[in-house]
């Protein structure tokens, strides 16, 4: 099967995959997660967070994004194509040349994450406010106020970062949230426009909702990459 890396989205870490790994191993896949620089509330570049992603791969490898981290994961794939398999965009932002992440934010259709962010004072990165991130993000999910406590700080210096090329000629794949409270599922699928879509009516976190459902729609997916066994 493949080996798959998760990488998580704004304010999230490696913690966020905990139930979706076991269910992807149950399937035959190598899974596993990493922490993005920058989420202890130190400065980080989009490059950083690419950087990180390629030194955490061995081999080609399928790379899942969740939200911000489409941005991370494409970054990671133009700077070295030969050890990305594929791309999988997880209720996620997907890069479009010469703009930012917060450009597609603010283009998007509704703003519900508006007056949800706490900038800190150096203005280098940014916490969701805790009250909002039940809501926002947990809303389908277990215990969305314990899941609303681990959110950390992200570094807005990626998120400000335009894309720098065209997507890379990779397998390219979204799954798309479509009860997902903070990135209108409509804009999801408009910025997924041209690749394969799957979606689960799930809030804006499907590994921590529904991580059997996912698994399946990612080993579905993956089965459709060149790097599938």
């Amino acid at each position: 099967m493949a080996e798959v890396l998760l990488v998580p989205g704004s304010g999230f870490g490696a913690w966020a995959y905990g139930r979706l790994i076991p269910a992807l191993h149950a399937l035959g896949h190598s899974a596993r997660a990493l922490d993005l620089p920058g989420r202890d509330g130190t400065g980080a570049s989009l490059q950083d967070h690419a950087d990180a992603i390629l030194a955490g791969l061995s081999g080609p490898a399928v790379l899942v994004g969740h939200s911000a981290a489409g941005y991370a994961i494409s970054a990671a794939a133009l700077a070295d194509p030969a050890k990305v398999a594929g791309l999988i965009y997880l209720a996620a932002y997907i890069p479009q040349p010469g703009k930012s992440l917060a450009d597609l934010r603010r283009a998007g259709p509704a703003q519900p994450m508006r007056g949800a962010f706490q900038i800190s004072a150096d203005r280098e990165s940014y916490r969701f406010a805790p009250d909002a991130c039940a809501e926002l993000f947990f809303h389908d999910c277990p215990n969305p106020a314990a899941l609303a406590a681990r959110m950390g700080p992200e570094p807005i210096r990626p998120q400000e970062t335009p894309f720098p090329g065209p997507l890379p000629a990779l397998a390219r794949a979204a799954i798309i949230a479509g009860d997902d409270r903070a990135i209108p599922p409509d804009w999801q699928r408009a910025m997924a426009a041209g690749m394969v879509q799957e979606e689960l009516l799930s809030g804006h976190c499907p590994h921590l909702a529904m991580p059997v459902a996912l698994a399946a729609v990612i080993h579905r997916l993956v089965a459709t990459f060149p790097v599938a066994a």
